[in-house]
């Protein structure tokens, strides 16, 4: 089957799985982390392109304000949570502060600790009011990266996409690497897990993580044999795939 007849038959299991989580006032939220220019903000287009505007919510926030820093850090997070009947994805998360705030000097090494003895309680609460939590990380490789970060400095339409911290990615690939390692490693929960992507190929891509996406859930009139394909693509991340399958 061609991908795009596959997409097309996805985009149809996408809107049977928003009928349901509507029915039956599911909450819904999906977390999408990855290095820059992995791919984030196309996925979230696919996934959506179809759903309904009014029960679909696109977070992705940006740097904090005065007070917002002066907030208990998940705070400003919790505001933008789905209600029942609503799916909710948010591009980058309170995982900011694990990657790019402990990389780039964001954050203080106290803050960066305190999360990590913060976050596994946060999101246990938030699968104790029924929240369903799943965590993908998409993950290229540096010269895939490489060469993203140069098309978007070339493409006229993809000029809103550039950032200082761009600039800095390649410089600190290995210090990324090594915290989303950590991240992963230490923030792996039963009720909220993660899910390694891998992102080089963008077709693809979308493809397996909506694949994987909608084999996670559960909904009405479910095609099992249209998400029994595995492409390869998407993984639990166990301490092996965490070693084996990142760049």
């Amino acid at each position: 089957m061609k991908e795009q007849k596959i997409l097309h038959k996805l985009y149809e299991e996408l809107v049977k799985l928003q009928k349901e989580i509507i029915s039956s006032n599911l909450k819904l939220l999906v977390i999408l982390e990855g290095r820059d220019a992995a791919g984030k903000d196309g996925t979230i287009k696919r996934i959506t392109k179809h759903l309904s505007p009014r029960e679909t919510k696109i977070v992705a926030l940006g740097k904090p304000s005065d007070r917002q820093s002066l907030e208990w850090y998940f705070q400003r997070y919790v505001v933008h949570l789905p209600i029942s009947g609503e799916f909710a994805i948010f591009n980058r998360s309170w995982y900011n502060r694990s990657g790019v705030e402990k990389v780039m000097g964001f954050c203080t090494d106290e803050e960066y600790k305190t999360f990590f003895t913060q976050v596994g309680l946060f999101e246990e609460m938030l699968a104790n009011a029924g929240f369903i939590v799943l965590k993908y990380y998409l993950d290229i490789s540096k010269k895939e990266q490489q060469a993203r970060l140069l098309d978007r400095k070339k493409n006229p339409l993809k000029q809103w996409k550039i950032s200082p911290i761009d600039d800095q990615a390649q410089h600190y690939w290995k210090e990324y690497s090594d915290a989303r390692d950590k991240m992963l490693s230490k923030t792996n929960f039963k009720h909220s897990p993660w899910f390694i992507v891998k992102a080089d190929d963008k077709s693809k891509t979308h493809i397996a993580l909506i694949t994987h996406l909608l084999s996670e859930l559960q909904y009405q009139n479910k095609d099992k044999k249209l998400l029994s394909n595995d492409y390869g693509e998407v993984f639990p991340a166990s301490g092996k795939n965490i070693a084996d399958k990142l760049y």
